[in-house]
């Protein structure tokens, strides 16, 4: 921990204000899995699969010894990099947790932390190559909305490829942990899709479960097997479809090309740097040095490392839709 030029009370009040804030944005930290690389090591961290055998169906011949198979793997590697900003405060605040410029700096501050690791993770997720359309057979046609015909052809295409329901997600905060879930796959997208989403004939509100326990952050409801999330941060390609239709544009003439990213188990992981100081906060009060020299402005900032890598395209799906206008 670093306490720049406050006490280690303030310091410590900064932190948590600032890790709880960004949690509210950890829509996409949640479905994948989360590794720690520790510091003063490397800023890259390799993940590694051993692949399936082929079934044995052969039948052995007595007294002679099979040839057997060799075991082998695919490598994941991934490099993190660090990513931070600050705001300049005036000489006004003092070296108190109570001081309301602090509060509301932090609050601000965790605020665009929280968006940076989502919005740095849907742009490495949404380029994963197992793709789905709801209609023709690239990004230009699309200009259809989603039918729950659609969703069950990415189901089964999803289960076709052995993909795993999600059984548990990450909880973020100071202690990063996981918490049960009822399995399914979950889908992630805009929250322009959710009119299209509550129109499905097997949609079924977050009120509507058997229990309430279990519900993701951001969750709003499920249809066929697929537990929905809203994350405006997962943006539509704008004008990228066909001709526009009754759907959604940007400038009136094609559709926007939406994404709903459906994730198994082991489909993505999340690499921070060394954990809970995976985000630090710094505040510097004023101070006389050259340049200022009546110490009329300080700084709260924050900075961290992080990474984002697809581990398994086939345990994930990217489904390109339009949305209704």
């Amino acid at each position: 921990m670093l306490y720049s030029d406050i006490s280690p009370r303030t310091q410590a009040y900064a932190d948590r204000r600032l890790l709880t804030r960004a949690k509210t944005n950890n829509i996409l930290g949640q479905f994948g899995q989360s590794k720690v690389l520790p510091s003063k090591s490397t800023q890259t961290m390799k993940f590694r699969r051993y692949n399936r055998l082929a079934a044995a169906t052969t039948p052995l011949m007595e007294g002679v010894t099979p040839s057997g198979k060799t075991l082998t793997k695919t490598d994941v590697t991934v490099t993190l990099q660090q990513f931070g900003d600050f705001v300049t405060i005036t000489d006004v605040i003092q070296d108190t947790h109570e001081d309301p410029i602090l509060k509301e700096s932090t609050d601000i501050l965790g605020e665009q932390a929280g968006d940076t690791w989502d919005i740095l993770r849907a742009g490495v997720l949404k380029a994963g190559t197992n793709v789905l359309y709801a209609n023709g057979t690239s990004r230009s046609a699309v200009n259809t909305v989603i039918t729950i015909g659609g969703l069950r052809t990415a189901t089964r295409l999803l289960k076709r490829q052995e993909a795993k329901q999600i059984k548990s997600i990450i909880k973020a905060g100071p202690n990063v942990g996981t918490s049960p879930i009822a399995a399914g796959f979950v889908g992630v997208c805009h929250a322009d899709l959710e009119p299209d989403l509550v129109q499905l004939t097997e949609w079924k509100y977050v009120h509507e479960y058997p229990s309430s326990a279990g519900v993701i952050d951001g969750e709003i409801g499920s249809a066929a097997g697929i537990r929905f999330v809203l994350d405006n941060n997962v943006v539509p390609w704008t004008d990228g479809g066909g001709a526009k239709g009754t759907t959604l544009s940007t400038t009136g003439t094609y559709s926007d090309v939406y994404t709903i990213l459906i994730f198994g188990q082991d489909a993505y992981a999340t690499v921070a740097l060394a954990g809970k100081n995976a985000v630090s906060t710094f505040v510097n009060n004023p101070k006389s040095i050259t340049g200022d020299e009546l110490a009329q402005r300080g700084s709260v900032g924050w900075k961290g490392y992080t990474a984002t890598t697809i581990l398994n395209d086939l345990n994930m799906l990217r489904v390109e839709t339009a949305a209704i206008g």
